[in-house]
């Protein structure tokens, strides 16, 4: 797929968790684990892989738990998928770039139907009980989480702070799993970073207006904050009065003082609390977690084959890596013809590359072997769409539609058939119809971690005149905890729906719905 727009989340610091990952000196053939919620990739053993597959749902159930929210069970391609690639060295090319990769230890991009996270390995021994880069992957799968079952704007410290107390975890052998452990590299971070006092904490546009040279302590403070605020029986009750202030329509700081009183005392609160000794850990008994099954297999030879090109291919290519790409993957097709995954990923190949009569043919290829290989549905259906926009032929983009409506009839909820279905108007300058506007209401609920998708409902509705509902998709993407170009995107677009000057103007245009990066040239 052609790189595109991502979440990053960089691992600067330490995070604890110990007994996630077993260690292992036997090289193994490349296995995908498969369970309700991740697709993990490694080339590990069939033990390894299962008890990390099992650690990450265990995870899944105790954020479930926690937070009293149920995530609906997602669609096969709507899974995290989650690569083991080897090394940091090889986590850090991939993500591309040379500066900011420096500290990268893992990696996420969510989007419609191909979220994936890249992680160094998940079998090396530790000398120490933390992992930084392992700590991303739980991290951001917090993120995941909330985005996944509330559409509710956390300010940034109660995202942030929420992701890494919960990164800190601890998953023991006998299945239980034990919250709340105390974040080794927070820690520094609160005692030698930068501080953040808490008005700046709890008002974006005070802590904006700060500037900075030096690495603070934003993660470190919101860690501690959450982790006093959630564990510390001194404290009870605070977190959910400063919620219910923030659902009343509160600003955040405002909420802050009505739920925490004097600000400035109880950043010395904090303080102190930062130099305890020990901290109170919650532990959910393996009988209280809900871990479905774990289904583990070895990869074809052909699919082992092409592993490491198709990570970069889902993680995202530029046009030069794109025509490395295909003339390898051409080889490789050649030699395994009848594997329907390595057609597949000769049929995205040739797309990235710009060949899109020759990916049409390659996913031919794969559904004549496999009928139900999803990704030779999907990358057959890219290649038509973008036939479609070159000739602007009605008949060809009704083509292109008949391959997504095929790729639902194998993946019912796939988001891509409800998004394409979309663009198929956007595409050829007509206003899309009502049907067409649920469907991409269905497939930002599918997806709703795809900020991409709730932009251009966002957009849409605005320029209906609908502001409660363009708003309501808008708002947390401005709240989102990264930030990024969306972020500063749906901003701008609340200023200019709520500009009065701008009154009867439609906001600016958002950017088509966000899909794997394949359809994005």
């Amino acid at each position: 797929m052609k790189l595109g727009q991502f979440c990053k989340y960089v691992a600067g610091c330490a995070l604890s968790f110990s007994g996630l990952f077993l260690s292992t000196t036997a090289h193994a053939a490349w296995r995908e684990a498969s369970t309700t919620h991740f697709v993990i990739y490694a080339d590990e053993s069939d033990s390894v892989l299962r008890t990390f597959a099992q650690n990450l749902e265990r995870y899944h159930s105790a954020l479930a738990r926690l937070t009293g929210q149920e995530m609906v069970d997602p669609s096969p391609s709507n899974r995290v998928t989650v690569y083991s690639v080897g090394s940091i060295d090889k986590v850090r090319k991939l993500y591309g770039d040379k500066n900011a990769s420096r500290y990268v230890g893992g990696f996420y991009i969510p989007r419609a139907g191909g979220t994936l996270a890249i992680v160094p390995d998940i079998t090396t021994e530790r000398s120490a009980d933390w992992d930084s880069s392992l700590g991303t992957l739980l991290h951001e799968y917090a993120h995941h989480f909330i985005m996944s079952t509330t559409r509710f704007p956390l300010p940034r410290w109660a995202n942030e702070g929420m992701a890494e107390y919960f990164a800190s975890a601890s998953f023991k052998r006998d299945g239980s799993i034990s919250i709340g452990r105390p974040n080794p590299g927070r820690l520094i971070e609160n005692a030698y970073a930068v501080d953040v006092p808490l008005p700046e904490l709890m008002d974006p546009t005070l802590y904006e207006a700060k500037k900075r040279t030096e690495y603070d302590a934003f993660y470190g403070r919101s860690w501690m904050l959450y982790h006093a605020l959630t564990m510390d029986k001194a404290h009870a009750g605070k977190l959910d009065r400063y919620y219910a202030g923030l659902v009343a329509g509160k600003p955040s700081i405002d909420s802050a003082k009505a739920a925490f009183g004097d600000l400035a005392a109880f950043d010395r609160v904090l303080d102190a609390y930062a130099r305890k000794r020990s901290f109170t850990t919650y532990t959910i008994t393996a009988e209280a977690l809900k871990v479905g099954p774990v289904t583990v297999r070895e990869l074809r030879v052909g699919e082992a084959a092409v592993m490491a090109l198709r990570i970069r291919q889902n993680r995202g290519v530029d046009d030069d890596a794109a025509q490395e790409i295909v003339g390898e993957m051409r080889s490789f097709a050649q030699r395994y013809p009848k594997d329907p995954a390595v057609m597949a990923a000769l049929a995205e190949a040739e797309h990235d590359a710009g060949n899109d009569e020759a990916a049409v043919v390659a996913a031919d290829a794969a559904l004549a072997v496999d009928p139900a290989e999803v990704d030779a549905h999907v990358q057959k259906g890219y290649a038509l769409f973008a036939l479609a926009k070159k000739s602007n032929f009605a008949k060809d983009f009704r083509a292109a539609n008949s391959a997504f409506i095929r790729l639902n009839t194998v993946e019912n909820d796939h988001p891509l058939p409800l998004i394409y279905f979309y663009r198929n108007f956007i595409e050829r300058g007509a206003p899309p119809t009502d049907l067409a506007v649920q469907g991409l209401e269905r497939a930002s609920e599918i997806a709703p971690f795809d900020d991409g998708l709730h932009l251009t409902l966002g957009s849409h509705y605005a320029s209906a005149g609908k502001v409660d509902m363009a708003k309501a998709h808008l708002v947390p993407i401005a709240f989102a905890p990264h930030g990024g170009r969306l972020a500063d995107t749906a901003r701008q677009m609340l200023r200019d729906i709520d500009a009065p000057e701008k009154a009867g103007q439609a906001p600016q245009s958002a950017p088509p719905p966000s899909v794997p990066a394949a359809s994005q040239h």
